[in-house]
């Protein structure tokens, strides 16, 4: 069995879907430029909630893709940075923030060595959904969002719950482990905003709540708030049925799966 080295594979394939997701129905992108703003309720009612207003705030964004929700936290206010692995997302992210007046940096790395391409710190770190699955040690995402957060600074993390991750794709049987073993290694043709014949080569992690909160603590973080939610506010999976505005279920479960949590941790 040939050696992968995950992060070049996920690189390679955040490349080849970064035109095609710009373009998606999905994204919606040219509507995000009018709204601009692609937050979902969830994470609006943490910022409020947590922090209230952004004006001034200095805010890290990890694993940013293009940057919609870097550019929407610099509508609120923020002085926000984002960060990404893919080199096409990031200088997508860098065109239409100018195209629509934003000042959201960017930076072009993989998040375990941003230390070699920033410095300082920030009020806020923020990522949000589908982020972690790609990353392989959760001690060192935990050490970048320490090294990164001011004391008196707020994480806030908003992901898929790794009960979803555990099912096959049509959400019929248990297919993966809950947390740990070996990387999932798969070839998927389209993604989730990608309805094309491209195939997708990629590499991925399961990782259960208690690996992502532990290694928040264990980096001298303290867990203010966690929450389970039984909806998506992303259509990004088979079988489903809308619930309300935003909120998708898996159909045949309806409410009795959580399908995204979140976590909002202070230093």
């Amino acid at each position: 069995m040939r050696e992968l080295n995950y992060i070049e594979v996920n690189k390679k394939s955040w490349n080849k879907k970064t035109e095609a997701h710009l373009n998606s129905d999905f994204y919606k992108n040219d509507d995000f430029m009018v709204t601009q703003n692609s937050l979902n309720q969830i994470e609006l009612d943490l910022i409020r909630e947590k922090i209230g207003d952004l004006s001034g705030k200095s805010i890290l964004h990890l694993q940013c893709h293009f940057g919609q929700d870097t550019i929407s936290l610099s509508k609120m206010g923020g002085e926000v940075t984002g960060v990404d692995f893919s080199d096409k997302s990031i200088n997508a992210a860098k065109e239409l923030a100018k195209e629509m007046g934003s000042g959201a940096k960017f930076i072009n790395c993989n998040i375990y060595d941003l230390p070699e391409h920033l410095d300082g710190k920030f009020d806020v770190v923020f990522t949000s959904y589908g982020t972690i699955g790609w990353l392989e040690d959760l001690r060192k995402w935990a050490e970048i969002v320490s090294t990164f957060l001011k004391d008196g600074g707020k994480f806030i993390f908003v992901e898929f719950h790794p009960v979803v991750w555990m099912f096959d794709d049509d959400f019929k049987e248990i297919a993966y482990r809950y947390s740990g073993g070996e990387p999932i290694v798969e070839t998927n043709i389209g993604s989730y905003a990608d309805s094309s014949e491209v195939e997708y080569e990629h590499i991925s992690f399961n990782h259960g709540l208690e690996g992502v909160l532990n290694n928040l603590i264990g980096q001298g973080l303290t867990i203010e708030s966690f929450k389970e939610y039984d909806y998506s506010p992303y259509n990004c999976f088979r079988n489903t049925v809308e619930v309300g505005v935003g909120q998708y279920r898996i159909e045949h479960f309806g409410d009795r799966i959580p399908l995204v949590y979140s976590v909002v941790a202070g230093k």
